[in-house]
């Protein structure tokens, strides 16, 4: 079997305070964004409204403009508007925050659309409707089912393992999570269902790469330092498992940017938090995990 970054000596523990540095930095950008943008842009699953795909005769991308302003005349909220699946299919999909009664939206978004778009005609191809009440409970529900799942992971590891292993390798799914939602809110995209389903993928695949380097600190422990300190362990143990971490993420991240380059419109928002989670779940392993267990040694000596 052939190994890379094999019997590798680097420092990564010297860069801690570095890394932890620039993730907060990272976070407070993503959190002034937050404010300039108004708060999170979440989708009609969680904010509520109405959604309308529409196919067109002819050519539509060079007409957002015109169908943004058209539909934004009519009052129901500032829309979002974009394109669906490849260019040559010419269709757009229109998500207003206006509460559909009866078809009273989507008869007044087609008929303002034909209107200024009197010589391409469209297709209704899809209608969602979601109302507040319904959105607000899956907000809620998300959140509570992300909490849930962090206590059963603290509790499982900390049984597997001990509590600073398990506190320590739980912080950075928090840290993952919030990168992933700060990226989204800079980039302003959608938080939707796939997104949340993303993140719990997010959480399962940094808890795994985390889990392989506590494993080995775990094994490298047994007998005492025997004249070592604790940093020098755990920096040996990310050494160790170096190889492995790199060519499982690099794996991964070349088929979820495949899917990101080459998949549909509806699965990119799914891909894209996918590629930033696995790309800093692999980061947070070494730089989050690593150092709130050192922290915790630093205060209560895990061994002796």
């Amino acid at each position: 079997m052939v190994q890379i970054f094999k019997n590798t000596n680097y420092d990564f523990i010297k860069y801690k305070k570095i890394a932890l540095a620039g993730s907060a930095i990272f976070l407070l950008i993503s959190l002034i964004f937050g404010f300039i943008y108004g708060g999170l842009n979440f989708s009609i699953d969680f904010a509520g409204g109405t959604l309308v795909q529409l196919k067109f005769e002819k050519p539509v991308t060079d007409q957002l403009g015109k169908i943004r302003s058209a539909v934004n005349s009519l009052g129901f909220g500032s829309p979002e508007i974009k394109t669906i699946g490849a260019v040559e299919n010419n269709e757009i999909q229109i998500t207003v925050t206006k509460q559909a009664d009866g078809s009273t939206v989507t008869d007044e978004i087609r008929s303002v659309i034909a209107k200024e778009l009197p010589d391409n005609k469209a297709e209704m191809r899809r209608v969602e409707k979601v109302g507040p009440k319904i959105g607000s409970e899956l907000k809620t529900n998300t959140i509570i089912a992300g909490i849930l799942s962090l206590i059963a992971i603290l509790i499982y590891v900390s049984f597997r393992f001990h509590l600073p292993f398990a506190v320590a390798s739980t912080i950075p799914l928090f840290h993952d999570a919030l990168v992933t939602l700060g990226v989204f809110v800079v980039l302003d995209r959608e938080i939707s269902l796939p997104f949340i389903a993303a993140i719990l993928t997010i959480i399962g695949y940094s808890l795994n790469d985390t889990i392989v380097i506590f494993d080995r600190i775990r094994e490298n422990m047994r007998g005492g330092l025997r004249g070592k300190d604790f940093p020098t362990l755990v920096n040996k143990s990310i050494n160790q498992t170096l190889g492995r971490t790199i060519i499982t993420s690099i794996t991964t991240v070349v088929v979820v940017l495949a899917l990101f380059i080459l998949g549909s419109e509806a699965i990119k928002d799914f891909a894209l938090a996918l590629l930033v989670g696995i790309s800093v779940g692999t980061y947070s392993t070494v730089y989050i995990a690593s150092p709130v267990l050192l922290y915790w040694h630093s205060k209560k000596p895990i061994i002796k």
